[in-house]
């Protein structure tokens, strides 16, 4: 696995490489365009052009007068760079001929009526091309230097084709860097989570594809950071929580070996059951984060059963419409029960009241008490595990805080939402909110 790893291709030289040679098949389709369509329709009305300049140019000076053929020679240099002369060419041929010295033959050889090969010789330093033209009754050699042909098509593409593939290569690397640096960000953030640490969020900017990657990684590592701040606060505060008990006990213990009494017994016994009680609670905020399959059932019935089993259900006063819900029965009855026994708990010997509402296709579920209330900026803080506005996590004046942690990880576990709000008049709102998939009748 790690050899074909260390052998396979980064994802910058592969795309750096895809994009060159899309590059290069562009460039040679380009290329091709433009030497079919445009190049050599010009090279060859050029050829024309010159071809014709040249058999003109030998036929006027067959029919100047002698004493005006240097005048006519001298003008034809200077205007055209083209030369005659009485002797034929030497003959010298090309190894290699442009394309446009095979144009400028084919468009002697039609409009002379034979064919014509261009013979090169080298004069005073300089190259030179030759062909034998007619002129009157003769011949006459029309000449003139390659630099009036200088033009290098092939070059010019050879050149444009270096240059393109090598801006090409360079805009490569710069977009496949530029698309791979997030997914390297987002390795090394996996790496550190595979590795038990919590890692930075990533940036959600860039291209909709990676944004949204980025996006999904967030949430995945604050649940992962959730989960593991969730699990450091239960066991410190579990443990924490054992330690009044167990010192409790450990006393009694001591007192029973100096003299056994039933007061003794008792607190022994009162303080086994708390340890139950917490170790409980904790279990159901550990199993508040398995989901249970949903069941289709009718609410009235399900929450007179509930107001009905719970203690002091004489204080309880239910509200509900006839409704079918869709929902897991176990964890929605366990999160009630939690917001009910709290409710009764805080607001003293005051009726609470349990409302059911349907609301477009969800249902509300409220428990609205009487008592103290808790502060607005401390709504969000009751939901992590043994927070408690009581400071001294006393039993006798509240619970171990887990109560409403266990209903925030119920709600996150089955898709609910639970909402704390000030019931007017005093006292709190509390509503569990079941999504869209209820179905009312």
């Amino acid at each position: 696995m790690m050899t074909n790893a260390r052998k396979s291709v980064g994802l910058v030289q592969q795309n750096a490489r895809l994009l060159v040679a899309f590059f290069i098949v562009f460039e040679l389709l380009a290329a091709a365009a433009v030497a079919a369509f445009l190049m050599m329709p010009v090279a060859r009305r050029s050829a024309g052009d010159l071809a014709g300049l040249m058999l003109l140019s030998a036929q006027t000076w067959s029919e100047l007068p002698p004493e005006t053929r240097p005048v006519f020679e001298r003008e034809l240099a200077n205007a055209h760079m083209l030369t005659l002369r009485a002797e034929p060419p030497l003959g010298g041929r090309d190894v290699w001929r442009s394309p446009y010295v095979h144009l400028l033959e084919t468009a002697l050889a039609e409009r002379s009526g034979d064919v014509k090969r261009l013979s090169r010789e080298q004069i005073t330093g300089e190259d030179w091309y030759w062909a034998l033209l007619p002129s009157g009754e003769g011949m006459i050699s029309v000449g003139f230097p390659i630099k009036r042909i200088e033009a290098q098509p092939a070059l010019t593409l050879l050149v444009w084709v270096a240059v393109g593939l090598a801006l090409a290569y360079l805009a490569a690397r710069w977009l496949a860097q530029r698309i791979v640096a997030p997914l390297t960000r987002m390795e090394r953030a996996v790496l550190h989570l595979g590795g038990g640490q919590v890692p930075e969020l990533l940036d959600e900017s860039g291209p909709r594809e990676l944004a949204g990657l980025a996006a999904r990684f967030n949430t995945m590592a604050r649940q992962v950071r959730e989960l593991l701040l969730a699990r450091t606060t239960l066991l410190a505060g579990l443990s924490h929580d054992l330690r009044t008990p167990l010192a409790r006990m450990r006393l009694a213990l001591t007192l029973l070996e100096e003299r056994p009494s039933a007061r003794a017994l008792a607190q022994l016994e009162q303080d086994v059951a708390e340890m139950d009680w917490l170790v409980g609670d904790v279990l159901d905020l550990a199993r508040g984060l398995e989901g249970e399959s949903s069941e289709e059932f009718d609410l009235r019935p399900f929450l007179d059963e509930l107001a009905a089993s719970t203690s002091n259900a004489a204080r309880i006063r239910v509200t509900h419409r006839h409704a079918k819900v869709r929902a897991a029965p176990k964890g929605l009855r366990r999160a009630l029960s939690n917001l009910l026994e709290n409710a009764l708990q805080y607001s003293a010997d005051q009726v609470v009241d349990l409302v059911a509402q349907v609301d477009k296709g969800s249902v509300r579920i409220g428990v609205l008490d009487r008592g103290p209330g808790i502060p607005v900026e401390q709504f969000d803080a009751v939901f992590q595990p043994f927070f408690r506005l009581d400071a001294s996590r006393s039993p006798a004046t509240g619970g171990a805080g887990l109560g409403l942690a266990i209903v925030h990880q119920l709600a996150t576990a089955h898709g609910w939402d639970v909402k704390l709000a000030p019931r007017e008049g005093g006292g709190l709102e509390a509503w569990l909110i079941l999504p869209e998939v209820t179905v009312s009748t």
